[in-house]
Order: C-alpha cells, then structure tokens, then sequence
C-alpha cells in the first residue's frame, strides 16, 4: 500500500494524461514493451540513434510498375527514419525518457483530426527533403501539428510522398524486422497523382492524360488544394504513418524472438499477375485509401505479398476467364452475400481529338451486398470510382437510393408488355442509368450525372460530355470483399444448388411399370386411332 502509493505521488499530471491519450489509440501496452526493449537499464533513456535505427528503412533495389521513376526516391527513404525522430521526439541529458517518448508518440500517432494528421505527414516528408538537399517549397508557420501550411507541390512531389507512404506500409507488412533489406515494389500510381493535379492546378484543356508525363508537368499544386484533395479522395493516407511506427516498434519488441532472420515473408515481387488483372496493387491502394471500414483492410490485402495468399478466391468472376455475358457472371457471383467490387475496362474514341483513335479507361463499383435478379433498382449503399486514367470517388449522395440494378431474362415465358432492361445498372433510373452493362457484357453505356441523383456527380471518364458514351466492354472482374465468412457461405450454396441439379437429373426406373401400360403409351394409341375400342382384360 505504502508502495503503491509512492510510486502514485511519483507519476506527475502531464505523464497521466500522455499515458491517457496513448490508450485512447490502444498503443501503450506496445509503448511500454518497446521502451522497455529500447531504453538503457541504467539510464533508463532511448538514445537518438538507436530511436533512428527503429525507424531506419533502406532497400538496395525496387521493382516498379511505371517507368516514371524519380531517381531521389531511395535516397528519399534513407532519411525517413530520422526526419521521423528528429521531428516528434526530444532528446533531454543525454536521452529520450519515457515522458519524451509518450509525448513524441502522441504527437507524430497521437488521436487528432484527419487535416492534423496530414499535416503531420507532410512535414515529415518536407523534413526528409531537406535533408536530401531537395528544394521544398512547403512553409510552416510553427512546429504545431495543426498550424497553417504555405506554399505549393509539384506532381513529381507528390509522387514522391504517395510513394513514401506506400513503402511504409510495405515495410511493415512484408519485412519482419528493421534490418530487413528486400526489393521494394512500388505500383503504378499515376492515376493518383493525375487525380491531384487535374483538382488542384490551372492545367489545359489540352493535357493528355492517357499519356503524361508525370516528372516532366511544370505545374504547381497549392498546398491547400492538395489538403482539400487529400481529405476528399484520400482520407486515410496518414495511417500510412500510424502503422508505420506501430509496426516498427513492433518490431523492436519481437527482434529477439526473430533470432536476427533478416529475410522478407515472401521473395521478389512479382508486377506480371498484377498486370494481367484490373484490380492492379496500385489501383487496389487507391480504393483502400478512399474509405474507413473493414472493406478497406479486405482490399489493401490484395496489395502486399505477405497478406496475398489466397487473395484469387476473392476474385468471383472475369469475363476472360469464365466467358463473357450476364449467365456466366450470374453463374460465378450468385450465393455472394458481402460486399463487391465490380471493375470494367472498355475503350471509346475521343472526340474531343483530332484522331479516332480509342482511348482505353476503367471505371468500378463497390456495393454492399450481392446481386440479387430484379427489375428494379435496390441496394443501401455504394461508390462509383473512376479508376483509370484518372482516379476519382464519387460516394453515395443520400437523395436517392438507385444503387444497383441486375436483371436476368425471365425464366417463364411471360408476355410483358413493358419489358424490363435485361443487363447490370449503376446510379439514375430505369432507361436512363448512369452506367448500364449490356446482357453480353459487349457494350457499356455511361451516361451524364444529371441523369444520377443517387452518387455524386463527377466525371467517370476523361473529357465526358453530356451526351452518353457508349463503349465496347475489354474486361469485366467482380471482386469479393466480405472475406471468409461470406465466401464460405457462397460455396455452401452452390453445393446445395449441385446437389439439388443432380437429384433431378436422376431417374428411379423402378418406379416406372412396362411400355405397355404406361399413360404414354395409351394416350398415343388414342391419337393414333380415337375410335378403336380397348377392351379391358378380366
């Protein structure tokens, strides 16, 4: 009791609320394992250097998907760990103690609004530029994480960043410890960055977006737009950082236990089976970075190599591979009750160009629940992104509730005098869907958002008039995101619905008697010959 108490006397106010606030993020049981694992037993303080090796990160070589690649990116990562320390954690006589380590922890991971947590973000990477001896014309006003952030970006900085954050969440997901040195892939985003520059800054009419030069655009991304952006299309961005520093000190707590293996969970990555899919790593990052639910987590798993196994059994259906047309998609999704994301890649010419020549782009769907065959519109929620050339989101708009609509053909042959659409709808209303899917899967229609008050309006395709474009259908890939629960519930469905086929497939002969005195054959007699009198054996 004596005890118990001295050691309350000891604990000063700030330590209670540091300690308060770092388990409101539910971190402090790690806090205190990895300052333990860190801290010298004597002094009882992390040193500066051995804080930056926790958060050191360095890969001797990188695969990447586009061939625009900033040659500073390595060198860029280089500084991440210290630009990390040197921001949020204060060394006092000789050391961080566990009051600086709390207080640093809150600052850099700490519970705050999604605009703070940005801001943060960038200046850690502002920090990281500088001590490249990269210009950075980003200017903050104090060392506050919600202070005001003058000056610009330019896309070739912005890729940069995005790239940052996604090697951090690489490095946690796929390396087992600080001293791991695997190749780092980094997906093509450009889609992305075009998103951000065509939001944010003064560009022509005339910027060719299916084939940009990323590096090479001189233009300028004002800080506040980007941030604008950023809180619109890419929410969680900054949790990037959040798992970045959990995952290391993570790692710091379990060093021992690895027995100092630096090798990677999974070998060299492998671009060529993201190529082939529409679902690429870097389109998967972006959809995962637009929302804040469990959909999220399910498909940031298709984007790491440590979290791929068995990420094919999500992919329900692909129009290449199971054939084309609303029976065999139907075939392949039915029984799926869980969230879905529905991918289709088409081509249209432009006409807004000289040539006409056809430009090919990709637009998706998330719902939250299966398809159901009905000639109306259902559903409660969803999104519509515009994936490729150019990523955009457009979230459910609450004034109607038109989200999905999937109709096969009747299986009675019913005469209606006002047939329903047969084929897959996104958004507007009966005959006048914002994105309506033909019954072969060989053509796509996307109309204006005028016509669409159930998702925001915004342009799916680059360049899109008011007039409807119709275009021919290249892919078509369903994703399932409700994880393993509804794929297994899917698969008990169709063993039942096999199970049932096969029954009525098969035929008891002993229930039937002769030819001769089967219903069958009397009524042919009676057609052959009505007349003929049967007379009946006694």
């Amino acid at each position: 009791m004596g005890a118990s108490a001295s050691t309350e006397q000891t604990v000063s106010p700030e330590q209670r609320d540091l300690e308060s606030l770092a388990a409101s993020t539910g971190a402090l049981p790690l806090l205190q394992k990895s300052f333990s694992k860190l801290s010298d037993p004597q002094t009882n303080t992390i040193s500066i250097q051995s804080l930056q090796q926790c958060f050191y990160i360095s890969y001797e070589d990188s695969v990447c998907e586009s061939p625009q690649k900033p040659e500073s990116f390595p060198r860029l990562m280089d500084h991440l760990g210290s630009s990390v320390v040197d921001l949020f954690f204060m060394s006092e006589k000789g050391g961080i103690n566990w009051l600086g380590f709390l207080r640093g922890y809150v600052k850099c991971c700490g519970r705050m609004s999604t605009s703070m947590s940005l801001n943060v973000l960038l200046r850690i990477f502002a920090m990281a530029m500088k001590k490249l001896g990269l210009s950075s014309k980003l200017e903050f006003e104090s060392d506050e994480s919600d202070c005001k952030i003058n000056g610009s970006l330019l896309p070739s900085d912005v890729l940069l960043l995005l790239w940052m954050c996604w090697a951090m969440l690489w490095n946690v997901r796929t390396l087992k410890i600080s001293q791991s040195r695997g190749k780092l892939f980094l997906p093509d985003i450009n889609h992305l960055v075009l998103s951000a520059v065509v939001s944010c800054a003064d560009v022509s009419s005339s910027l060719d977006v299916w084939d940009c030069d990323i590096l090479g655009l001189d233009v300028e991304l004002p800080v506040g737009k980007f941030l604008a952006w950023a809180l619109m299309t890419t929410p969680t961005l900054s949790d990037c950082l959040i798992q970045f520093v959990q995952g290391r000190l993570q790692s710091s707590v379990n060093a021992e236990d690895e027995s100092g293996s630096s090798e990677s969970i999974s070998g060299d990555m492998s671009s060529q089976a993201s190529h082939t899919l529409l679902l690429t790593h870097g389109r998967a990052w972006a959809i995962s970075l637009a929302s804040r639910n469990t959909i999220s987590e399910e498909i940031l798993k298709t984007c790491f190599v440590g979290d791929i196994v068995g990420t094919n059994e999500n992919l329900l259906y692909r129009s290449s591979t199971h054939g084309k047309g609303l029976n065999r998609f139907w075939s392949n999704v039915e029984g799926y009750h869980g969230p879905l994301l529905f991918l289709v890649s088409a081509s249209s010419e432009d006409s807004h160009q000289d040539s006409s020549k056809a430009r090919k782009w990709t637009i998706g769907v998330l719902t939250q629940q299966g398809f159901e065959n009905r000639d109306a519109f259902y559903g409660s929620s969803g999104n519509l992104y515009a994936i490729s050339p150019i990523f955009h989101v457009y979230s459910s708009s609450g004034k109607e509730k038109n989200f999905v609509y999937s109709h096969l053909h009747p299986t009675g042959r019913v005469y209606e005098s006002h047939p329903k659409p047969v084929g897959i709808a996104f958004g507007g209303t009966t005959a006048n869907e914002r994105i309506f899917i033909d019954e072969d899967f060989a053509k796509i229609t996307v109309r204006h958002h005028a016509m669409d008050k159930t998702y925001q309006p915004g342009s799916l395709i680059p360049n899109q008039g008011f007039l409807a474009v119709e275009a021919s259908i290249a892919e078509v890939e369903v994703w399932g995101l409700g994880g393993r629960a509804a794929k297994e519930v899917q698969t008990s469905y169709k063993k039942r619905e096999e199970l049932f086929t096969e029954q009525r497939r098969k035929v008891d002969l002993k229930t039937f008697a002769s030819w001769d005195d089967s219903p069958e054959k009397m009524m042919m007699d009676m057609m052959a010959d009505p007349n003929r009198i049967e007379r009946e054996d006694r």
